[in-house]
């Protein structure tokens, strides 16, 4: 059996994802799964549509994640489950949709404009 690498995406995180059969290891770039997140909210996200679709335990994930903060991955990484899911079993598709955990969120850091501290915020007005 060829492996097959999903990608997901959330701001500036792309995580690669590998699904293999298995008893729910996951290892993350090369880490056991509770150090690379120690958050159990994040912990959850990422396993989110394994839930979803009831098949906890039954595949062994490898990822590679690179880019962003912890959040941004975890959620890359749910994205590229969920393809892969779907890519199994295209029955999962509509469960995995309904919870919107087949969108990429398009939501990204609004780059700083020139002559301004930040992308919004203005320097201080001084009418004389």
């Amino acid at each position: 059996m060829v492996d097959k690498i999903y990608v997901g995406r959330r701001k500036t995180s792309v995580a690669r994802v590998i699904l293999r059969n298995g008893s729910g290891n996951v290892k993350v770039n090369g880490n056991e799964f509770e150090k690379a997140f120690p958050q159990s909210i994040s912990r959850d996200d990422i396993l989110a549509p394994f839930r979803v679709t009831e098949t906890e335990g039954e595949y062994d994930v490898l990822v590679n994640v690179r880019g962003g903060g912890t959040t941004g991955q975890a959620q890359a990484i749910r994205l590229g489950i969920a393809r892969a899911l779907v890519d199994l079993n295209p029955d999962f598709r509509a469960k995995l949709k309904v919870d919107r955990y087949l969108t990429r969120d398009p939501r990204m850091v609004e780059r700083k404009k020139y002559g301004q501290p930040k992308a919004r915020k203005r320097f201080q007005f001084s009418k004389r």
